[in-house]
């Protein structure tokens, strides 16, 4: 059970040696908390280091070498008190002079109240933080692979074991790829890798369906609920041959026809140079609901406004999920391209979430409405301090 009702939320955070906080301890509250200052000043930084007490890359996805100060000692310390969902705990992470190589993430260090843990994994058991970050405003009309990731990264929320299954997945399809880069046609190797990518990647697909169709109800949910909303609801869906077969055939059968789809395929890849069936071609559709149309082709606004209502509904699902507990929030520079009517929106939907929200900006006064109801800070040069 959560020790607080308002649910996740870091109560202390302390930097050392982290891009540029030479050092650095703040205390806050379960409160959203609004951080503004000028463009460089770190505001960012302070979103990322947060985004490390959960598991995975972080919201850069940088390698370590890019974390540790300029001018410091080559390492760096991330350390909180956290009220999470085993209870209050302090959590530390980062990167000791043990490491043999500063840019390999495979040494990044985690304690759990002072004890070592064998990776970052464990981090899922404690804290569920969501994020949205100026990069991903062009979601819709960037890569699919951006989209995949954005979905992937959603489903980590809520099934840890996820990442396991995926990553057999690329495993054995960069297995599979040397193989007929190398000129290999031994039917024995490659229908082992074959195999193993027809489980794995049926179990991927499934999992993303699965996620779909929970966040799809919570929409719809949502929908009922405010079909006026700031943030248009949206209809969301999977486009790929698996998530087509798995409509239509038991997982077990998928399983066998993508097996049979790689072998017929091998000299297509091998040409190729890559694998072009899989739940790695997949992509995350969005439309904008009310006006039906394909959400790249909405305005910058619109993009933006239903962003956010896919990442509300995602906090939303996790707070039900984890008995009324709301994830933590870390919203970068997410005043931009919002009116002030959406604005409000936003913050009366973190309100009502309960959530500790971390949000950036450069204007102070674009915060206004949070008045009396979260704590300001202004970062620069290193310095954070509250908000006259």
């Amino acid at each position: 059970m959560l020790d607080d009702a308002k649910g996740l939320w870091v109560e202390r955070l302390s930097l050392t040696n982290y891009r540029s906080y030479p050092a650095l301890t703040v205390e806050t509250g379960p409160e959203p908390q609004v951080v503004t200052g000028s463009n460089g000043a770190g505001k960012t930084n302070l979103l990322e280091a947060l985004s490390l007490l959960s598991p995975g890359q972080g919201l850069r996805r940088a390698p370590f070498a890019e974390l540790v100060r300029s001018g410091g000692d080559g390492t760096f310390a991330i350390a909180a008190r956290a009220h999470t969902l085993a209870g209050p705990a302090d959590i530390g992470t980062g990167l000791t002079r043990a490491a043999p190589e500063v840019g390999d993430r495979a040494n990044r260090l985690v304690r759990i109240d002072g004890v070592t843990q064998s990776g970052s994994g464990v981090l899922a058991d404690y804290l569920e933080i969501v994020w949205l970050t100026p990069a991903m405003d062009g979601l819709f009309t960037g890569s699919g692979g951006e989209r995949r990731r954005f979905l992937d990264r959603l489903i980590l929320c809520f099934d840890p074991a996820y990442r396991t299954i995926a990553g057999r997945f690329e495993r054995a399809m960069t297995s599979r790829n040397r193989l007929l880069s190398d000129g290999v046609r031994d039917d024995a190797q490659l229908s082992g890798f074959e195999r193993v990518m027809a489980e794995s990647g049926v179990a991927v697909a499934a999992a993303r369906l699965e996620a779909v169709a929970a966040m799809a109800s919570v929409i719809e949910r949502r929908r009922e609920r405010d079909a006026n909303s700031a943030f248009p609801w949206s209809a969301i869906t999977l486009q790929g041959g698996l998530e087509d077969a798995l409509a239509t055939m038991p997982a077990v059968e998928a399983e066998d026809a993508y097996a049979g789809t790689l072998g017929a395929t091998r000299e297509r890849d091998r040409a190729a140079g890559r694998t072009l069936d899989g739940p790695h071609r997949s992509d995350f559709a969005v439309m904008h609901g009310p006006k039906s149309l394909d959400a790249r082709l909405c305005s910058t606004g619109e993009q933006k406004a239903l962003l956010l209502g896919l990442v509300l509904a995602h906090a939303e699902l996790l707070t039900e999920r984890q008995e009324g507990a709301a994830p933590i929030l870390l919203l970068d520079e997410i005043t931009a391209h919002l009116d002030v009517h959406r604005r409000s929106a936003l913050f009366d939907e973190i309100l009502r979430l309960g959530a500790q929200a971390w949000m950036t900006g450069t204007d102070e006064t674009a915060f206004a409405a949070l008045a009396g109801k979260a704590r300001f800070w202004h970062v620069d040069e290193g310095k954070f301090l509250p908000a006259a």
